[in-house]
């Protein structure tokens, strides 16, 4: 009998794991793969070469109190900076920089334009003082009160301060928050190449500039300056690692390479887990880290499951996936030396490293909407979006020297394909992976010819599906729109981390705040399981 079993041992079910176990909890957790992290992971793909298989920079793991609390570093973790955090080149041979340091991107902005670099220190600084309270939230179940009081209470210290801003306005704030972030870059900003580059990293949430009540997608990009990009060293798997032991020094036990079957039920709440093999294991609560859609449809049995409830968690949009990744050993980085230029054409400071952060392709707001719009018909963008990311060029522990790993999130590439559905991904995942190659090499001629010998490890949505959970290949879980966020996700009557079964709770990117290497869920999970056991009926 355990006290608690957690379902997947994603970084979330991990992160819960060790706040049950670190409370003194006999805590279990089961995951299909042998490796412990879902998308928290990195792999030896090809001799020598150590590659993220899905998340590579984290950020908003930054935001909480959870390396602190569970104290991660005892275990290994270190994180390394990497700035600048965004090189973008251009058609032209120009490109844009973005440093954690506002000051250092807004000279470097000004010298594509004066009056954008003022606008953008105002916005940025602005989208702080509203986004902080919302990034509180993160760290507590979503209530309206909880939401709404807390901005609130912003605003009102903003007040007393004398730091209101008309402009910012709660009216205001809301129309920015309804509008698209395609149309509040329109209004914002000036400069065609600016609004690209914030556009691909707002869209990197999956809805696209067009989409209405996705306005803060943009306004949360605060957190580059804030945060900066970080990684751990060694690479994103280390997170999981910590975990793990963090897990085993509380008396927690991690156990892969068995599927959980079934959610067992007994006396109308949850009383454990069947695994594949057919062991059954007793627990006292069940914490569910997999997609909500598997949780409720596919491991309870389907009488547990109230037919309306059934309905509701099967129209959740899961979209039609997002995007797809490639993740390659290669012989050098890519040569952006054409594009290292600013703004007015003089050649960027030899100090900048533009390896070190993501290099973004995307040329225009328009394209980034074409490669949506292309989706939306059931295809592959004919011309992705990319950002290209090489971290062994901070972190030489992840490639014999001389060499590099570098991987391409690309997007936007429809899960059902309109010609052949889903299972056509595999006849034309090879094809779409040289598109990628080939678009990065407009930019860097030496690609893809820096490839080795076709060592690329290919995930498309099918794939992401496969080998990690991802419904439809969506690495959000569920789409990332104003009507499944907050107390809105998954669904209003799950949002506070139990389900409608006694005993059962979930925790993972299908609640809130939702997709992103944070933890938070995990950690909200966890006190919200450690509440109900220690009060015994409330459950």
């Amino acid at each position: 009998m355990y006290d608690v079993v957690v379902v997947g041992g994603g970084h979330n079910g991990l992160v819960a794991a060790c706040y049950l176990a670190q409370a003194g909890r006999r805590v279990l957790v089961c995951d299909r793969r042998a490796r412990p992290g879902g998308a928290v992971n990195t792999e030896e793909l090809f001799p020598g070469f150590r590659l993220d298989t899905c998340s590579t920079f984290h950020i908003l793991i930054h935001l909480t109190p959870i390396l602190a609390e569970l104290d991660l570093a005892r275990f290994g973790l270190r994180y390394m900076r990497h700035d600048p955090v965004v090189f973008a080149p251009f058609p032209g041979g120009r490109a844009l920089v973005f440093w954690k340091d506002l000051d250092a991107t807004c000279r470097q902005i000004a010298t594509w334009s004066p009056r954008d670099a003022e606008t953008y220190a105002q916005f940025i600084r602005k989208w702080w003082h509203f986004n902080k309270p919302v990034f509180d939230t993160f760290l507590a179940a979503p209530t309206p009160g909880n939401l709404v009081g807390r901005i609130a209470r912003q605003t009102l210290r903003d007040l007393r301060a004398g730091r209101h801003d008309p402009s910012m306005t709660g009216l205001e704030l809301l129309r920015q928050t309804l509008t698209s972030y395609g149309r509040l870059l329109d209004e914002t900003f000036e400069t065609p190449e600016l609004k690209a580059a914030l556009a691909w990293l707002a869209a990197q949430s999956g809805p696209p500039p067009s989409e209405l009540g996705a306005g803060d997608l943009l306004g949360a990009l605060v957190v580059y300056h804030k945060v900066g990009l970080t990684r751990p060293v060694g690479g994103s798997g280390r997170l999981a690692d910590a975990l793990v032991a963090c897990l085993a020094h509380y008396g927690g036990t991690f156990q892969g390479g068995e599927a959980v079957r079934q959610i067992l039920v007994r006396d109308g709440r949850a009383a454990g887990v069947e695994l594949a093999g057919g062991r059954r294991v007793a627990a006292r609560a069940v914490l569910s880290n997999a997609h909500i859609q598997t949780t409720l449809l596919d491991l309870l049995p389907p009488d547990a499951v109230p037919a309306a409830l059934r309905r509701q968690v099967a129209a959740l949009r899961t979209g039609n996936g997002i995007g797809m990744t490639i993740r390659c050993a290669v012989d050098a980085l890519p040569d952006y030396g054409a594009y290292c230029y600013d703004g007015a054409g003089r050649a960027l400071d030899a100090g900048t490293r533009v390896h070190a952060g993501m290099q973004l392709i995307c040329p225009s707001v328009d394209y980034l909407q074409q490669a949506y719009e292309d989706a939306a018909q059931g295809r592959p963008a004919a011309r992705p979006a990319l950002v290209v990311m090489t971290p062994s060029a901070l972190d030489p522990t992840l490639a014999p020297p001389g060499q590099h790993v570098l991987y391409i999130w690309a997007q936007y590439h429809p899960y059902e394909l309109r010609a052949g559905g889903a299972a056509a991904w595999d006849t034309i995942r090879e094809q779409e992976a040289d598109r990628l190659l080939a678009t990065l090499g407009a930019y860097a001629p030496n690609f893809p010819g820096a490839v080795r010998e076709r060592q690329i490890y290919i995930q498309s949505p099918l794939d992401l599906e496969r080998n990690t959970g991802f419904v439809h290949g969506n690495i959000m879980h569920l789409d990332m729109s104003l009507d499944q966020m907050f107390t809105f996700r998954p669904l209003p009557a799950l949002s506070g981390y139990r389900s409608h079964l006694p005993g059962l709770y979930l925790t993972g990117a299908s609640t809130h705040p939702g997709g992103g290497v944070s933890g938070a869920s995990g950690r909200s999970a966890a006190r919200t399981v450690l509440a109900d056991l220690a009060r015994p009926g409330r459950r």
